[in-house]
């Protein structure tokens, strides 16, 4: 899978006040945590230099205190925002807050579609969900959810770098979803269920026929029909698997080439 974490640049968080002082009324009160109380235009950007330093140098905690404040003092059309938005979500993935993360890189791929980082940004949300996903025999909801992110990106940024890194990714995630197949299939298997494990395995090689375990799926479809004694599916699988996979691991045993085989 690409790189779980890749930034852009970054920083640090600004240190707030300490003990109470006596009230002055000649001076401000101090401004709280993450907040600068009429904050300078220079105040802003010396905030968002150190920000910028934060993510460069992989100091999440930091740049996510950062980024956080900063988007608090930014004015309204800051052409930052979008930007801050993606470091604030790479910030939160690097830290296991995976769902705050979709919702920073959502902010930066949908408020400003047309922003250079919007497609780098939306695939950072289908990353986030197959990270999600991590185990191909829980529910796939997320991995279901990652797929549907890559295709959205693909349709939205066509020949965009992130569209060809997402197909990548779409990939990865077949095979995950083909191998999750496989493994039911297997559970019907050993059960003896072959009706159960012969609509398991018929689905892994419609929808995921260049995967890796599709060639082990069709030797032991060919097995449970011989166990079923449905001979027109043997022969029609043996087929497919000598013109398409004639080099699967049991294949010339379950198919063989001489005619009494299949």
């Amino acid at each position: 899978m690409t790189s779980r974490f890749w930034a852009g640049a970054v920083v640090l968080v600004a240190a707030c006040g300490g003990g109470r002082a006596p009230a002055d009324p000649a001076v401000a009160p101090a401004a709280g945590p993450g907040q600068l109380e009429n904050a300078s235009p220079q105040a802003v950007n010396s905030l968002w230099s150190r920000a910028e330093s934060a993510v460069r140098h992989g100091e999440w905690g930091d740049a996510e205190k950062l980024l956080e404040q900063v988007l608090l003092e930014f004015g309204p059309g800051d052409p930052r925002i979008t930007q801050a938005h993606y470091w604030l979500g790479e910030a939160y993935f690097a830290r296991n807050r995976q769902l705050e993360a979709v919702r920073e890189f959502r902010k930066a791929s949908d408020d400003t579609p047309n922003h250079p980082v919007a497609p780098d940004a939306l695939l950072r949300v289908g990353d986030v969900y197959a990270d999600l996903w991590r185990r191909p025999e829980l529910d796939p909801t997320y991995g279901q959810t990652a797929l549907a992110t890559y295709q959205e990106l693909l349709n939205r940024y066509p020949g965009s770098n992130a569209a060809k890194r997402a197909q990548l990714q779409i990939t990865e995630l077949n095979e995950r979803f083909a191998y999750k197949t496989y493994r039911a299939a297997m559970y019907y298997y050993r059960l003896k269920a072959f009706d159960s494990a012969i609509l398991y395995m018929k689905d892994l090689i419609a929808n995921y026929p260049k995967s890796a375990v599709a060639p082990d799926a069709l030797v032991k479809l060919v097995q449970a029909y011989r166990t079923l004694g449905y001979r027109e599916d043997v022969q029609e699988t043996c087929d497919y698997i000598r013109r398409f996979h004639p080099k699967a691991r049991g294949a010339g045993e379950v198919c063989p080439t001489d005619s009494s085989g299949a």
